[in-house]
């Protein structure tokens, strides 16, 4: 079920059902990924854990927390994360009204998550009566961990997420580009933070020449067994005790 293609009858929900919430961003990814990559890999995810669970997928947040991309590059937009925490929180309570109390929002880029804690912290003092969490896609198993942080802990725009959108949209995608736009990882032993235009050349950390439709398959299909089974268990999940009164 997508929420913003079903009618309003319809978004009824028992007290068992998950929803889930595509987290991206808009913001420069390299010269042959665009800047919506990260929405579109998460929303893809969702809707195809979906299909398999019968869980519903709320309409996307688009935007993210792009600070780290800074100015310099075109095609950036950016939320402060305390605005991204206040979405979280604004999903939450409306997504109740038509019973839907669990969510997890599925994270498909690096600069949110500091958000996402933030904004699912102030969901869990202050609605106990909701369930509510953040996964990244990449991070669902060892292997996702392993193919995302392949080129370094920095990456953007490298190998895997060029798989991701081999596979999901391949037409987006600007092959020659992506030939020659491979740059490295330099914050190994950095003491301070930079913004995208002081640490990659072109946008890119990572070797986005190495991908292939293929592999994006199989980072796809892994992270949709992985997600699925989340999703089966929080529809029977409880706290382990009580909340004291």
């Amino acid at each position: 079920m997508i929420w913003a293609e079903t009618p309003s009858p319809a978004l009824v929900f028992g007290p068992h059902e998950v929803g889930l919430v595509p987290v991206g961003a808009t913001e420069q990814h390299g010269p042959h990924l665009p800047a919506g990559t990260d929405t579109i890999v998460a929303t893809a995810v969702c809707t195809e854990v979906a299909a398999a669970t019968g869980a519903v997928v709320l309409p996307a947040i688009p935007v993210g927390c792009s600070f780290g991309h800074g100015r310099e590059i075109p095609g950036t937009l950016s939320l402060t994360p305390a605005l991204l925490a206040a979405l979280v929180g604004q999903y939450a309570d409306w997504a109740a009204s038509s019973g839907l109390r669990r969510l997890l929002f599925v994270n498909g880029h690096m600069g949110n998550s500091a958000a996402l804690g933030a904004g699912t912290d102030h969901l869990r003092l202050e609605r106990p009566d909701l369930k509510a969490n953040w996964v990244e896609w990449w991070l669902l198993t060892d292997r996702l961990r392993a193919a995302m942080l392949h080129e370094g802990a920095d990456v953007h725009g490298n190998r895997a997420e060029t798989a991701m959108m081999l596979h999901v949209a391949p037409e987006l995608v600007d092959l020659a580009a992506a030939a020659g736009a491979d740059d490295e990882d330099r914050t190994g032993d950095l003491v301070f933070r930079y913004t995208a235009s002081a640490l990659s050349r072109n946008g890119v950390t990572g070797r986005p020449s190495e991908a292939t439709a293929a592999l994006g398959a199989e980072l796809m299909a892994e992270a949709v067994t992985a997600l699925s089974a989340l999703v089966e268990r929080g529809r029977t999940e409880e706290p382990p005790l009580s909340r004291p009164v």
